[in-house]
């Protein structure tokens, strides 16, 4: 039986990758990493070259940060699922590297969706990653949660409504793909009154990492885009109001 999998490579350092993951990679006859139009090498790839030769590696080109054209971006979709169902008929296994998580805000999502639909049989499966909020908690010192507290996951591409209404409520609130709002993303930290133990991270793992404080600089100064600010992939975390130890259990 044909079988694609879902394998997902961390937030970029390569050592996050679980031993299970390698395995995948290695096992499988083709490895597919998404790329942007412009062709450059992706986070996915660069962590994928680790641990196999590159010649086993297949890129397949994304409408990555396409959110308007539909069109566009479903046609990207549809060619992929072309190139890794050829790539299935070729070698039976394929692995299909993507960062963070496959099951979390990943492409694998979408492009296996299109694969089952057009290869009869195929078996789908997936390798879990280390997630972004994962990393950066862990390299920031930031504890996601504690007792009953509960833990909201925002992608701020969704709005900054969304944010400013999730950090009104309980619990941790963890901001995703934010660094092109990031001046907003502070305002409304500030205005929410969630500044205190805040961290926001990017390039978690890489030459460029940077991890700061929410109470610390203007985010969108230092290590920025052609946009002038911030990294796309960005993570926020804004720890939970906490009173003493054990104290929501």
């Amino acid at each position: 039986m044909p079988r694609l999998t879902g394998v997902g490579v961390g937030p970029g350092d390569p050592e996050l990758v679980t031993v299970k993951g390698v395995s995948a990679l290695r096992d499988a006859g083709a490895v597919v990493v998404p790329v942007m139009e412009d062709g450059g090498t992706g986070r996915a790839e660069a962590t994928v070259l680790h641990y196999v030769e590159a010649g086993k590696v297949v890129r397949v080109v994304f409408a990555l940060n396409e959110r308007s054209d539909r069109a566009r971006r479903e046609a990207a979709w549809d060619a992929a699922g072309r190139r890794v169902a050829e790539l299935l008929g070729t070698h039976g296994t394929v692995a299909f590297a993507t960062i963070g998580d496959p099951n979390v805000y990943s492409t694998f999502g979408y492009l296996a969706q299109t694969v089952r639909e057009s290869v009869p049989g195929v078996v789908v499966d997936t390798v879990p990653g280390v997630t972004a909020m994962q990393d950066l908690a862990a390299r920031s010192g930031a504890v996601l949660t504690e007792g009953t507290e509960p833990l909201t996951l925002v992608p701020v591409t969704a709005g900054i409504a969304v944010l400013k209404r999730a950090l009104e409520g309980p619990g941790t609130v963890v901001a995703y793909k934010f660094g092109r709002q990031a001046t907003e993303v502070e305002a409304v930290l500030r205005a929410t009154g969630r500044t205190e133990g805040a961290v926001w991270g990017s390039s978690l793992g890489l030459p460029a990492e940077s991890i700061r404080t929410a109470a610390g600089p203007d985010p969108s100064v230092g290590e920025p885009e052609e946009t002038g600010r911030l990294p796309y992939l960005s993570t926020l975390i804004a720890p939970a109001r906490r009173e003493g130890r054990g104290g929501k259990l």
